[in-house]
């Protein structure tokens, strides 16, 4: 929220119109409800859903897993039998198609990062992880 000299310095919501504003120190003493900004995204990279199975590694042993999404910084992975705890170190392999990468032969990427948040659901449990280094080959 941030105060708007020309609104009688009062507090307003960021993210909406001058005249939702103008409107909302208007309606100040009517009981109009003040407006609703919009949600702001907060990931700093673009997600790409991918629907692929694979194995992560951490220090208790393998887990399958399938993945809903991916970055540049972090992957979304469910159908995991058992939760992995938050800052539980992790590396898995990613077969990428060359068709997708835009290369002659397909890539493997090679990922390591850390659990991020893990929830349940219908299918499982469900694991955000952050990729802290990657590394391509052939």
């Amino acid at each position: 929220m941030t105060s708007v000299p020309h609104l009688g310095g009062r507090i307003v919501p960021l993210g909406i119109s001058l005249l939702q504003k103008y409107r909302y120190y208007l309606g100040m003493n009517s009981g109009v409800s003040p407006p609703v900004a919009p949600a702001i995204e907060l990931r700093a990279a673009v997600r790409f859903p991918l629907r692929i199975p694979i194995v992560v590694t951490t220090e208790s042993g393998d887990v399958s897993a399938m993945t809903v999404n991916i970055s540049a910084s972090g992957i979304l992975f469910e159908e995991l039998a058992a939760p992995l705890a938050v800052a539980t170190a992790v590396s898995f392999t990613i077969p990428m198609p060359a068709e997708a990468m835009g290369t002659p032969t397909d890539v493997v990427v090679r990922c390591a990062g850390r659990v991020v948040r893990s929830t349940k659901n219908d299918g499982g449990w469900q694991a955000a992880a952050v990729i802290d280094e990657y590394q391509f080959s052939h």
